[in-house]
Order: structure tokens, then sequence, then C-alpha cells
């Protein structure tokens, strides 16, 4: 054998590289050349979502930001003063009442509202008046002279209210009899009524 052959490597003995088949026996998952590491991925969907956030944020902001608009009226409106025909008058008794209107037709009892029931005194005259007007809509639903004819009479079966006669209320605009029923929150304030229509009765007397 010369020299050369005996340095010369054997095909025989030649090692070979373990291919991925040898570690499959094994249990080993074979690698796909087209796998790639998860920190490699392309990272779209990330970029997507924060896209989405962005947007949204922007959205929120606009809808915060309120425009600042002003507009001026076409028709500028004067204020006016309304009259309540009791400019010369001085309330001197105020009391809340529910009024009645007895119909001699129906024989029966109507409400004519509810409210604050006034003396007005004339500022000129010294005339004594009753007023009272509707709670919220304030439309007049008694409105006659405490004149010293009329007399106030119990109420049957009620002690805080009372029953009494006009020759002449205008609270429909007309003059006109009436037979009116005041009933108060109790009995002191029923007698309170009595004893200040009873004084001006006095008054307007004079």
């Amino acid at each position: 054998m010369s020299k050369e052959e005996s340095t010369a490597p054997s095909t025989e003995t030649e090692q070979k590289v373990p291919t991925s088949n040898v570690f499959a026996m094994f249990g080993a998952k074979k690698e796909s050349k087209d796998e790639q590491p998860k920190d490699e991925q392309p990272k779209e969907e990330e970029s997507k979502e924060k896209s989405k956030e962005e947007s949204k944020d922007d959205e929120d902001a606009a809808d915060e930001e309120e425009p600042d608009v002003h507009f001026e009226p076409l028709v500028k409106l004067e204020k006016v003063k309304v009259k309540t025909n009791e400019e010369n008058e001085e309330a001197i008794f105020k009391i809340r009442a529910k009024l009645f209107k007895f119909h001699p037709d129906a024989k029966e009892w109507k409400e004519r509202g509810t409210g604050d029931v006034k003396f007005l005194k004339h500022k000129e005259t010294g005339k004594i008046r009753l007023l009272m007007r509707r709670d919220k809509t304030l439309k007049v639903c008694a409105n006659h002279l405490i004149s010293p004819e009329y007399t106030l009479k119990p109420n049957v079966g009620s002690d805080r209210s009372w029953v009494y006669s006009v020759t002449a209320d205008v609270s429909e605009g007309e003059p006109e009899a009436q037979t009116l029923a005041i009933r108060f929150g109790n009995k002191e304030n029923a007698d309170k009524f009595k004893d200040e229509f009873e004084s001006a009765q006095k008054e307007n007397k004079k």
C-alpha cells in the first residue's frame, strides 16, 4: 500500500450529518423551512390595532370639543310691563285657600280653583276687595268688594270653611251674583280669614 493510499479518507468510514428524519425517530418536531420564530413574525396586526385606537382617540377628542357659536337675535323684544290692576292697591292680608261655586241649575258645588286669597286696600278710596287667583295660571276666580252686607256662614260638617253670597263678583268680567264656599287648610286659618273679613267690612262701611 502506498503512502497516499494510507492517508486518504475511506468513503465507508466517512461520517454523515444527521438529517431531520433521524430526530423525528425520537419524537422531535420537524422544522419547516418556511416557519419563522415568533419574535420575527411581521407585526401588521399590532400596527392595525394601534391605528384603530389612535383614530378612536381622535374621534373622542373631536366630540369633546364644542364649537363656540353665538347667534344674534333677528328681532329684539322690549320688556313689556304687565298690569295686574293692583298697582294702586296695598295687600293687607293673604292666605291660601280653595274656592267653590254653587251652581243652582245642577244643584251642586264645583271647584273654581286653589291659590292665594288677598285683601287689597285701595290707596285713594280706602275700599277693600277680595281677589283670588289660581295657582300657575294666575287666572282670577274671585273678585268682589267685601261688602258689609255679606255674611259668612259655617259650612255644614266642616270647621275650616265658610259659605257666603255676593251680589257682584266680577271674576268673569261681568258682575254676577254668586254663592261661594271657601275652604282652608285648618281651623286656625279659617278663623283668621273670618276675623280679617269682618274687619274689612267695617272699613268699607265708613
